[in-house]
Formats: C-alpha cells, sequence, structure tokens
C-alpha cells in the first residue's frame, strides 16, 4: 500500500510502493511535449572518475544513464570506429531484404590496393556479403568496406554521403563521413556521443547479426585473423563492438558488455597504445557494472498515487506511469532516494484518462532529478448540478478532506 504524507519527503529504502508521498504544490503546466521528459528519467548524473582516455562516454543501454562523459561531443577523428557505420548500411539492407548473405560483391583494383588493415580479398573476384562483413567486423579490413561501398553505393564517394545522411537520420547530429573506412581525413569526424548511439543501434535494431561482433577469429584466403577487441577475451560478458587506430586519433575502441540482462556500452578515444586501450577499457567496464545498478520503481499500470478531485463523480483518481520506470544509480545512493508525487491539489473533473496530471519526482545523490508524469487511469466525469454544488459548499466550509 502507499504510504501517504501530506506536505512531506521520505526516504526510500527497500520498497518504492511504500516509500512515495505526496505533496500538494503548484504543478508545472503539462504539455504534450513534457511526456518525452519520461524517455529521460533513468538518465543518472554522470561520475567523475579519472580516465586516460581523451575523449569517453560510458551508459546504460537499457535505461539511457550515462555514467561517464569526457569530451563525449567533440568532434574527433574515429579511426576504425566509423566501420560501424559501414556495418549498420549493411545490416540495413540484409534486414529489409534487399541484400542477403550469399549475394556477391566485385573487387575492384582500388579495393584490393588499399593499406592499413586488409581482408586481403583479390582484385576481380566476387566476394560474399557474409565474408565481407567479418572481413570488416573481425579483420577491420579497409578492402572488404571499399568493396561493400561500391558494390551498394555504386563509388564509396557516394556510399559516404550515405552514411552521413543516415546518420542524421539516427540522431547522430555531428557525424561526417567521407569515406567508409574510418582512413585519415580532416573531414570524416565523429563524437564519443555520438559513436555511442550508433553501438545501440546496432545492437537494438540487428539483432539477428549482431553476434557476429563476438566471433574472435576469421580465415579468408588461408589468413587467419583475430578480433582485435581485447574485451573479448576477457570472461565479463562483452559481445561486440569495434576498435580504432590512427596517428591521430591514438588507440580506441567501442564495446558493449551484457551481465544479467543489463547492458553497458563503453568509448574510450584517444589512448596511448594498445596495452593502455585493454586495461582502461576492462578498469570502466568492471566500475559501471560493480557501481551502478538499474532498479525497477514502477510497471506500467501501477497505481502510484490517488489524487483527490474537484467536483467530480469521484473524490479520487488513480495515478500511473505511462511506461516501466526503472533508474540507474550508484548502489550506495540507493539508500538515500527519496520520492513525491506533485500535483495542483484537488484536480478538477473532468479528467480524461491518459492525461497527465502530476509528477513523480525522484532525487538521490549523485543522480540528476528525475521528472516523470503521472497520468490518470480513468475518465472521471462531473456529476450533476446539485451534486457540483453541495461538493463545493462542502469544500469551502469543511476545506479538503484528508484520506
Amino acid at each position: 500500500m502507499l504510504t501517504r504524507h501530506q506536505d512531506t519527503e521520505l526516504k526510500m529504502t527497500e520498497s518504492v510502493s511504500a516509500m512515495t508521498c505526496r505533496t500538494s504544490q503548484l504543478a508545472r503546466i503539462f504539455t504534450p511535449l513534457f511526456l518525452t521528459l519520461l524517455l529521460l528519467a533513468t538518465v543518472a548524473k554522470a561520475e567523475t572518475i579519472e580516465t586516460a582516455a581523451r575523449e569517453a562516454f560510458i551508459f546504460d543501454m537499457n535505461t539511457g544513464a550515462v555514467l561517464l562523459e569526457k569530451n563525449a561531443d567533440d568532434l574527433m577523428a574515429p579511426a576504425s570506429m566509423s566501420k560501424l557505420m559501414t556495418i549498420y548500411m549493411v545490416f540495413e539492407r540484409l534486414k529489409e531484404g534487399s541484400l542477403k548473405l550469399e549475394d556477391t560483391l566485385p573487387v575492384s583494383e582500388k579495393a584490393w590496393k588499399k593499406g592499413g588493415s586488409k581482408m586481403f580479398v583479390e582484385v576481380d573476384t566476387r566476394v560474399s556479403v557474409s565474408d565481407l562483413l567479418r572481413g570488416i567486423i573481425v579483420q577491420s579490413g579497409n578492402d572488404a568496406c571499399i568493396v561493400v561501398a561500391e558494390g551498394l553505393g555504386g563509388s564509396e564517394e557516394a556510399f559516404a554521403e550515405a552514411m552521413t545522411s543516415r546518420a542524421r537520420e539516427l540522431g547522430m547530429a555531428k557525424s561526417t563521413f567521407h569515406n567508409a573506412t574510418g582512413w585519415p581525413d580532416p573531414d570524416h569526424r565523429m563524437t564519443a556521443r555520438e559513436l555511442g548511439i550508433l553501438a545501440k543501434h546496432l545492437i537494438q535494431d540487428f539483432s539477428k547479426y549482431y553476434t557476429i561482433f563476438a566471433e574472435k577469429e576469421f580465415t579468408f584466403s588461408d589468413i587467419k585473423q583475430g578480433n582485435r577487441n581485447p574485451l573479448l577475451y576477457k570472461d565479463n560478458g562483452t559481445d561486440g563492438l569495434k576498435t580504432g587506430h590512427t596517428e591521430e586519433s591514438g588507440y580506441g575502441l567501442v564495446a558493449s558488455a551484457e551481465r544479467d540482462g543489463r547492458r553497458i556500452i563503453l568509448v574510450l578515444h584517444g589512448l596511448d597504445n594498445a596495452s593502455e586501450r585493454s586495461r582502461e577499457s576492462e578498469r570502466l567496464m568492471e566500475w559501471a557494472f560493480r557501481e551502478y545498478n538499474n532498479y525497477a520503481l514502477f510497471k506500467a499500470g501501477d497505481v502510484v498515487d490517488n489524487a483527490r478531485v474537484w467536483l467530480g463523480d469521484k473524490d479520487t483518481v488513480p495515478l500511473t506511469v505511462e511506461e516501466e520506470l526503472t533508474v540507474t544509480m550508484n548502489r550506495q545512493a540507493r539508500k538515500s532516494m527519496t520520492a513525491k508525487v506533485v500535483y495542483n491539489e484537488p484536480v478538477p473533473a473532468p479528467i480524461i484518462k491518459g492525461t497527465p496530471v502530476a509528477q513523480l519526482v525522484i532525487s538521490a545523490p549523485e543522480m540528476e532529478t528525475v521528472t516523470v508524469p503521472l497520468v490518470a487511469t480513468e475518465d472521471i466525469a462531473q456529476p450533476g448540478l446539485f451534486k457540483r454544488l453541495t461538493s463545493a459548499i462542502d469544500y469551502l466550509v469543511f476545506g479538503p478532506s484528508v484520506n
């Protein structure tokens, strides 16, 4: 049962349903835009843990809570981590059915001659999409990227333009691609945050193909190469995604790990060497799982509180969240978590089911305050004229009843 305390705020300990309070005060004006706050309701306050990475971004994929950000919106040379966008373009074609894993694409002289990391395709041959994907994901083959770009876009330049356009549609406002490989180019840029966004889309949108990222080795043309992702070789739940390195960018990694249904995405960039990349990524991944956890507070439809109604055919209206509410927070901070229900009391009838009439405000140390709209679970109509008059007189003479 919900413990109700007028004009008070309670600390939350073991059961959220027994620790929410109601505060009667002036609530903000609700608009349809306010409903989007629900999407932000799970964002934790980013920690200030130190990292040697020049840019970093770590978040909980389930809730969107940002655990660490350092220069996360600075444009940077992403090196081979930008191959994730090339992979996204291929996955998308596979999912929509315009491309199949067994389809083959021709190898041009440009692809064959490309330097850097290679899959070692042969000029004037055809390679299956399945092999090309592994050549990009596991072997980080620049040649494989160009084969894909030319086969799907007509030219690498045209394919890079399509990559940029699709990135904008995915909410990556700063990323600009000038090639399919991550080859050094002053105008080929991404941010750590947008690499995280891209990783999330790859995992969420293409679960059927995402499993390729966990493959530790791939052999093509009798040449066996291992996956460069150092976290794949740790027993920590890592199952992707991609490393990157050029002289300008330093050593970087986009990685994701899942434990007990909770998934963390990590982006690091600008490290000094491969050993530092391995140590730092493992340390920060462990920190993210150790120090933070996800706490389910309410399911959609759960009654959070009952708001008093003014001149309605019922005296109260039950309030709920529209979607399951889970917050990510520091494990120690959870002991001091507080919550309160805020609304203008009483709520005037009529009330339409689904209308936001209150806010649930959740706070805790080291966590940004969470504000989530609470909506009516049922319609409340106005009663007849006589009932409205007697209710109004009772309210003015005796004040609101206390349940």
